[in-house]
């Protein structure tokens, strides 16, 4: 009897892995509606053979993110609304925002990922549909918050092909210079044209991808994480910044509050830099006016021109930019939507001549032009 209720409980416990397996592997997908609206905040300059900075707000949401063909549309939808406006052209570098493609881990997972509320719960369904890979990338994560870098690791191989596979696609299929925001990947490298996630800590990174869809040098990683991230995601100040020829000059790319330090500028100046484009992503709704947070886990902070709290967040990065960089031609573009609970801030800017100059406000999808 006892060998009898020991097989029932075997054979039970089976099908339960089983039907457990089985669910893991079911992806459908629902419906969705998207806005493909974008507004044109700013429009600097006249147009002349030098070519123009532009970038792109895309108002994104966890739903764009569950397959490639979503993102690629709301994307290049908007791009094609510039290029009517005549703002697209081989000389044209097109700027997107931070983090852009590290919300790539969200892709092909199950439809309660994209519906629930709190991001708690978005990575509660992550770790159950995938339990192995979650648990094998647990014991190779590192930092302060394993459990965020276990996210994003065990999915690296996957957000590293989708990543070049969107961007470099949009690059060559509209025939212009794209700086693809960024991503946060294990020690990423680009090899004979290809991009990889190596086996070392995270980095916040951006590659720049050429009018034939090839990317431009290596990932540009950010030298100064702020503080909202620096738990998990390390800083790329042994990899120096670079600098990469496009048809409208000599390209420097700052990532996030990278833009707020002189010495980044001087390091790109030394290489002749001739335009800078800085791709932000701003957590928290209401935050543009809210009180500035600074980056206080950075010790080159403490050299800035500004006190934490002392203006808002807003006046702070306008200033900073500015200040940090009189001279060459740059384009702040900040990434805007909801993911979760978690909301964006921010308005994109440029910078050019020592004049600052602002778009018109916007809650929406947002172009900003800039004529070199």
């Amino acid at each position: 009897m006892r060998k009898l209720l020991a097989s029932a409980l075997a054979l039970v416990m089976i099908a339960a892995l089983c039907g457990y397996g089985f669910w893991t592997l079911q992806r459908p997908e629902g419906h969705y509606l998207s806005d493909l609206r974008i507004d044109l905040a700013l429009n600097h300059g006249v147009p002349g053979e030098q070519g123009n900075l532009l970038g792109v707000e895309p108002l994104l949401y966890p739903g764009d993110y569950q397959n490639l063909q979503r993102l690629h549309r709301k994307l290049s939808a908007y791009l094609e609304q510039a290029r009517a406006q005549g703002l697209v052209s081989p000389r044209t570098v097109v700027v997107l925002p931070e983090h852009i493609g590290t919300w790539l881990w969200a892709r092909g997972e199950k439809n309660e990922l994209y519906q629930v509320t709190q991001r708690r719960e978005a990575w509660q369904w992550l770790e159950l549909s995938n339990p192995l890979r979650y648990g094998l990338a647990m014991l190779t994560a590192t930092g302060d918050d394993r459990r965020a870098d276990a996210h994003l690791r065990m999915k690296a191989e996957q957000m590293a092909r989708d990543y070049q596979q969107l961007f470099g696609g949009l690059a060559k299929e509209f025939g212009v210079t794209l700086v693809a925001g960024s991503i946060v990947l294990p020690a990423p490298y680009v090899d004979r044209g290809i991009l990889h996630p190596g086996s070392g800590p995270l980095f916040n990174s951006s590659l720049v991808f050429g009018a034939d869809g090839t990317v431009l040098g290596q990932p540009q990683r950010q030298q100064y994480p702020d503080s909202e991230v620096r738990r998990y995601i390390h800083d790329g100040r042994q990899h120096p910044l670079q600098v990469i020829q496009t048809p409208a000059g000599r390209l420097g790319v700052l990532v996030g509050s990278d833009s707020w330090y002189p010495e980044n500028y001087q390091q790109l100046a030394r290489q002749s830099v001739e335009l800078v484009a800085n791709p932000v992503f701003l957590t928290g709704k209401h935050t543009w006016n809210a009180p500035w947070r600074g980056n206080r886990h950075q010790d080159a902070a403490s050299a800035l021109p500004l006190q934490r709290g002392e203006v808002d967040e807003q006046a702070a990065w306008q200033r900073l930019t500015l200040t940090a960089n009189a001279s060459t031609p740059s384009l702040s573009v900040f990434l805007r939507g909801q993911f979760w609970e978690q909301g964006s801030d921010g308005q994109g800017f440029a910078n050019q001549a020592g004049q600052h100059l602002a778009g018109n406000p916007s809650q929406g999808a947002r172009l900003l032009n800039l004529w070199l």
